[in-house]
C-alpha cells in the first residue's frame, strides 16, 4: 500500500502549482486511491483536495510531510481525474479548476444521503394483533396497517416518530434507518409507447452503429429534421446496455428538450439518471451516486453530464450537436463535444453526434451516417423568403395573412424572433439620450411586464423612466421589437381561449421547470401559437405545426463573427424543421432585409450539404476552423487603460510558430471592467495552446484578470 498521497488542493488561484505530497495515516491507507477526496491542511487553512497520484516516496523528508485530516465521500473515479488533467492542459486552465468539474455534487458541502425510519412488524406485533398483548385501539390500528402494507415509513403511515418508538420499545415493531432516494421530476411531453418500426435508412444507420460499437470511434448522424434520430439513439443505447456498458446522452438544455428525456425514461425506466443544474442539491447527489454505484447505467443531461461517473462507458450521444450551449463559459472554458470525444477515446466507446444542421467542423472530421428522409415520409415544408426592405410594419403582409388563416383554421404555428424583451432600447426624443448600463457599454432593454429596463449582460435593472433625467422631457421613445412585445401584439390581434399564444424565452425559462411546462401546454393545445427566441427551434417534435415564421432572419448575419452564417442557416433550418410533421403539410415564412444572403437561400431549399461545402471552402480560404485553430485571450481590469496595456505586454510574450496574433483590440466594458482581446489563429493546436498557457501563466499586474478561450464560440 502506498504511503504518500499526491494531492491537488481545490483552489482557484493560477499561482499554485500542485500536486503536494501528504503522508497517508495507517488507518486510511487501505481506502485512499486516485480520486479520493481528502481534507488536508494547507498553510494556515484546511482545504478539500483530490488525490491525483500515489507513491511510496517523496522528495521531502518524511518528518516534513503533513497528514490529511479526513477522507470525504465516495471520491471521483480515476478516469475522471485523468479527464480533468486533459481539460486543464487543453483549455489553458489549472488542474484544480478542472477537477471541480468532476466532483460529486455537494462535495465537502454537507450534502449526503437522506435517511428515513422504516417500521417492520415483528412476531410479537403479529401476536398483539391476535390478542396476545394488550394495545390501545390506535396502536392496534397501526399494527394492522403495517401487517397489510409491509415495511413503511412514518410519513407513509401518517404517524409521528414517538408513536413508533413506543411500539419499538415493546418489541412490537422494528425501526431501521434506510436511505431514501430524492428522485427528480421531469415534465412529460409527448410520451410514445412501444418501439416504432424503423425505415430502411434508420435500419442501415443502426446496423452501422452496432458494428462501430465494437471498436469505438465517432459517427455523425446527419439527418433532416424529423428523420427519427432519437429512435436511432435509443436503439444504440439499448445495444450498449446489452453489452453491459453505460451510456451518456447529452442534450443542449434539459428544460428545452423534455421530449428526449421523456423518450429515454419511457424506454429504459429507472436505469436512466438525470443530471442538470435544475435539480436540488440532494437530487443531484442521489442521481450521481446511483450512477457511481452502477444502479443507473444511462445519464441524460446538458453539457455537465459529460462528467457522469459511469464505469465501462460504451456510448456517448450528443443530440443537436450544433448547439452553442455545449460550450462552457466559466474557467475552464471547455467544449463538451470535445470533452465527449476525448472521454470516448479513453473508454474505447462510440461517440455519436446528431444534427440536421451539423457544425462544419463535425461535417469535415467525422464519418457520416445520412438520414435524408423524414421518418414518417412527410415532405419538408415549403419555405418562402419575404423581402422586408420595402415593408412598413413588423409583419410582412403575407405573414399577417398567414397568421390570420392559421387562426381561422384552428391550426398551430411557431414564430421565432431571436430577441427578448419589449423594446431594444429607450431614447429621449428631445436631447437624444439613450439609457445605458452603468456597468457595461450597452443599452438597457425594456421589459414591460416587470416595469424595468435591464442589462442582458450583468443583470443591472432600473425602473422604466417617465422623464429624461438629462433634460426633463417626458418624450421617451421605445425602439425595436422583442418577444415580450410580440406576444402582446399577437395576443391582441389573434389570441383567445380557442387560439392561445404561448411565449418561450430566457425571461420565461428562468423559473425552474417553466420552459418544459410551456412546451407541454403548447403540445396539449389543439390550436395556438408558440412565439419565442431560438429556444422554440431546439429539437422539439410537435405534430400538427402547419406554419413557421422567422422574423428578422438576418439579425445574426450582422454580428462580426465568422460563425454568423452558420448560426443563421441553423436557426432557419431548425425552425423550418418543427413544421409540417405528420399528416399536416407545412409552410415557413422567412422575413429578411437580405433575401439573397447565402445562408438564407440554402436554408430555404433545405440544402445543408450545399451550405456546408461552401462554408468549408470559405473557412479554408480564411484559415478558420476546421482549417485552423482559434484561441481568444481577454484581459480585463477596473483600472482605466490597464487592460489594453497588459494585452500589449501579453502579445510580446506570445511566440507561436505558424500562427498569427491579431490585436489587441478593445472590447466594450463589461460588469464595470474594461476589456481588451487578442486572437490567435494557428495551424497547429497543441503548440499554440501550450504557448498561450505559458504566456498567461506568467504573473501580470495584480489588477488584471486574464481569461483564455480555446475554440471560442
Amino acid at each position: 500500500m502506498a504511503a504518500i498521497a499526491q494531492v491537488e488542493p481545490l483552489t482557484s488561484t493560477r499561482a499554485l502549482s500542485g500536486p503536494f505530497d501528504y503522508a497517508i495515516p495507517e488507518d486510511l491507507r487501505a481506502s485512499v486511491r486516485v480520486g479520493s477526496l481528502l481534507r488536508v491542511p494547507f498553510g494556515r487553512q484546511e482545504l478539500l483536495g483530490v488525490v491525483v497520484g500515489l507513491s511510496d516516496r517523496s522528495e521531502l523528508d518524511s518528518e516534513r510531510l503533513r497528514a490529511p485530516r479526513a477522507a470525504v465521500g465516495a471520491g471521483v473515479p480515476a478516469d475522471l481525474v485523468e479527464l480533468a488533467d486533459w481539460i486543464a492542459r487543453a483549455y489553458c486552465s489549472t488542474r484544480a479548476r478542472a477537477l471541480t468539474l468532476v466532483l460529486p455534487p455537494g462535495a465537502g458541502g454537507g450534502v449526503g444521503e437522506q435517511r428515513r425510519l422504516v417500521a417492520t412488524l415483528t412476531a410479537a406485533g403479529e401476536g398483539a394483533i391476535a390478542g396476545a398483548q394488550r394495545v390501545t385501539p390506535k396502536q392496534r390500528e397501526l399494527l394492522e396497517r403495517l401487517a397489510r402494507a409491509g415495511a413503511s415509513s412514518a410519513s407513509a403511515l401518517a404517524v409521528d416518530h414517538a408513536a413508533l418508538r413506543r411500539l419499538e420499545a415493546r418489541g412490537l415493531i422494528e425501526l431501521v434507518a434506510r436511505a431514501q432516494r430524492r428522485a427528480p421530476e421531469h415534465t412529460v411531453v409527448g410520451v410514445r409507447g412501444g418501439t416504432p418500426e424503423l425505415n430502411p435508412e434508420q435500419i442501415a444507420a443502426v446496423d452501422a452503429l452496432l458494428e462501430a460499437m465494437q471498436t469505438g470511434g465517432s459517427r455523425l448522424l446527419f439527418g433532416v429534421t424529423g428523420s427519427g434520430k432519437t429512435e436511432v439513439y435509443l436503439q444504440a443505447a439499448a445495444d450498449a446496455l446489452q453489452r453491459g456498458r453505460g451510456v451518456i446522452v447529452l442534450v443542449p438544455e434539459i428544460g428545452l428538450t423534455p421530449q428526449t428525456v421523456t423518450r429515454f425514461v419511457d424506454r429504459f425506466g429507472d436505469t436512466v439518471a438525470l443530471l442538470h443544474s435544475g435539480l436540488s442539491a440532494g437530487e443531484r447527489h442521489d442521481e450521481w451516486l446511483r450512477l457511481r454505484r452502477g444502479e443507473a447505467r444511462i445519464c441524460v443531461g446538458p453539457r455537465s453530464a459529460v462528467f457522469a461517473p459511469i464505469t465501462d462507458l460504451g456510448l456517448i450521444v450528443i443530440d443537436e450537436e450544433h448547439d452553442a450551449s455545449y460550450k462552457h463559459e466559466g474557467d475552464p472554458r471547455y467544449d463538451a463535444r470535445a470533452v465527449a470525444a476525448h472521454r470516448a477515446q479513453q473508454a474505447s466507446a462510440l461517440l455519436l453526434a446528431g444534427s440536421a444542421t451539423p457544425r462544419p467542423e463535425s461535417y469535415a472530421r467525422m464519418p457520416r451516417l445520412r438520414l435524408a428522409l423524414r421518418a414518417d415520409r412527410s415532405a419538408l415544408p415549403a419555405v418562402e423568403i419575404l423581402d422586408m426592405r420595402d415593408a412598413r410594419g413588423v409583419l410582412h403582409e403575407r405573414t399577417a395573412d398567414a397568421l390570420g388563416e392559421l387562426r381561422r383554421a384552428h391550426g398551430k404555428g411557431i414564430v421565432l424572433l431571436n430577441r427578448r424583451g419589449w423594446s431594444n432600447f429607450l431614447s429621449c426624443r428631445h436631447c437624444g439620450k439613450v439609457w445605458g448600463c452603468p456597468e457595461c457599454d450597452v443599452a438597457l432593454v425594456l421589459h414591460q411586464a416587470q416595469r424595468t429596463i435591464s442589462c442582458h449582460h450583468c443583470g443591472h435593472r432600473e425602473e422604466v423612466p417617465a422623464r429624461c433625467d438629462a433634460c426633463g422631457s417626458a418624450s421617451v421613445a421605445r425602439h425595436g421589437l422583442g418577444t415580450e412585445r410580440l406576444e402582446h401584439e399577437l395576443t391582441a390581434a389573434l389570441g383567445d381561449e380557442a387560439f392561445p399564444v404561448f411565449r418561450l424565452d430566457a425571461d420565461v425559462a428562468v423559473l425552474k421547470g417553466r420552459a418544459a411546462q410551456v412546451l407541454a401546454r403548447f403540445d396539449d393545445a389543439p390550436a395556438g401559437l408558440l412565439i419565442g427566441t431560438q429556444m422554440v427551434a431546439k429539437g422539439h417534435d410537435f405534430a400538427g405545426i402547419s406554419l413557421g415564421v422567422v422574423l428578422d432572419a438576418d439579425a445574426t448575419l450582422r454580428f462580426p463573427d465568422f460563425r454568423s452564417e452558420e448560426r443563421t442557416f441553423a436557426l432557419i433550418a431548425q425552425l423550418a424543421g418543427r413544421t409540417g410533421r405528420g399528416r399536416t403539410p407545412g409552410r415557413v415564412l422567412v422575413q429578411t432585409l437580405t433575401p439573397d444572403a447565402r445562408a438564407i437561400v440554402y436554408a430555404a431549399v433545405h440544402d445543408s450539404e450545399g451550405f456546408l461545402v461552401g462554408e468549408l471552402e470559405r473557412r479554408a480560404a480564411l484559415g478558420y476552423p476546421p482549417s485552423g485553430e482559434l484561441i481568444r485571450v481577454v484581459c480585463s481590469s477596473e483600472v482605466e487603460g490597464l487592460a489594453l496595456r497588459m494585452a500589449h505586454e501579453l502579445r510580446t510574450r506570445l511566440a507561436i510558430p505558424q500562427a498569427q496574433v491579431l490585436g489587441p483590440a478593445p472590447l466594450f466594458r463589461l460588469r464595470g471592467r474594461e476589456r481588451a482581446q487578442l486572437l490567435v489563429k494557428a495551424g497547429e493546436r497543441d503548440a499554440a495552446v501550450a504557448a498561450v498557457g505559458l504566456a498567461v501563466g506568467a504573473r501580470l499586474h495584480r489588477d488584471v484578470a486574464v481569461s483564455v478561450d480555446v475554440d471560442p464560440q
